[in-house]
């Protein structure tokens, strides 16, 4: 990451200056990521936590999504400059340092690769039950940073060849700008994808699909309201209220729903049924 921003600067390579400034900015959110896990593991005995600490974790991601959207803002000003006001570039001596930044890179999309299909293989084995397969946001924040500085590193090395054998020397910023765009794409993305855990806007509508069909099969109990909402990865709280003629115990409702091993916290509200109850 250092050599990448010095070399960049000094031999005059606006896409090996942008590739360094990437790098730097997810080892920022790497960093970010590293502190969540720390602070989620913690605090996971801290009763002040309702839920657990998991979105601990979503904050650092989001966190990160939103430092990678500043340094996409800096390294795009910076190309459009370099446009109107090129530098003379060392084209070898820039493509040996972005190459060897590729095979650090290509390295650690490996590594982070084989984390996170190691971390799907433990939820298939261990949950089966009409279970959402949902990410940890924060281990995949830290994988899309590392491949967007593997690709980034691609698109300077296309740059530096292009403006080094054709003398397409508008390339160099070209890529720069190319590099903020996908950072502005992959930041979108992961604050969408945070920001509605951490505000509660998504569910699960499979789920609820399946909480009516398991309540309502007697044809006597009909569901009035219910609130399904994420607490860690596969896990969901559920708040359901019930009105039936001849309303059974809350505790036989809950058996009902057992075979959905992603409710881990069910509050069930029964009620007599009258014109005022369904109201």
């Amino acid at each position: 990451m250092v050599i990448e921003i010095l070399a960049g600067w000094y031999f005059g390579s606006m896409a090996l200056f942008s590739d360094g400034w990437h790098m730097m900015t997810h080892a920022t959110a790497l960093s970010i990521s590293f502190i969540a896990y720390v602070f989620a593991r913690k605090l996971s005995t801290d009763k002040r936590f309702v839920f657990g600490t998991w979105k601990i974790e979503i904050l650092g991601a989001y966190t990160s999504a939103i430092v990678l959207g500043f340094v996409g803002f800096f390294i795009l000003g910076v190309s459009i400059n370099r446009i109107y006001n090129p530098v003379d570039i060392s084209y070898n001596q820039a493509l040996l340092v972005t190459c060897f930044g590729l095979i650090v890179n290509v390295i650690c999309v490996l590594v982070l690769q084989d984390n996170h299909h190691h971390t799907h293989n433990e939820h298939h084995h261990h949950e089966k039950h009409h279970q959402e397969k949902t990410e940890d946001l924060n281990l995949k924040s830290a994988y899309l940073h590392v491949l967007a500085d593997a690709l980034t590193s691609v698109l300077a090395i296309i740059a530096l060849l292009g403006a080094k054998y054709f003398e397409w020397i508008f390339l160099d910023p070209l890529m720069g700008i190319v590099g903020a765009i996908l950072i502005f794409r992959w930041t979108i993305l992961l604050i969408r994808e945070s920001a509605s855990i951490l505000t509660g806007r998504e569910t699960n509508e499979e789920l609820i699909h399946h909480i009516h069909h398991m309540i309502e099969t007697d044809g006597d109990t009909m569901i009035t309201d219910i609130h399904v909402w994420r607490i860690a990865q596969d896990n969901y709280a559920c708040i359901l209220c019930l009105v039936a003629s001849e309303p059974v115990s809350v505790l036989e409702y809950k058996t009902k729903l057992n075979s959905l091993h992603e409710l881990k916290h069910v509050t069930i509200e029964v009620n007599q049924y009258s014109d005022s109850a369904v109201k």
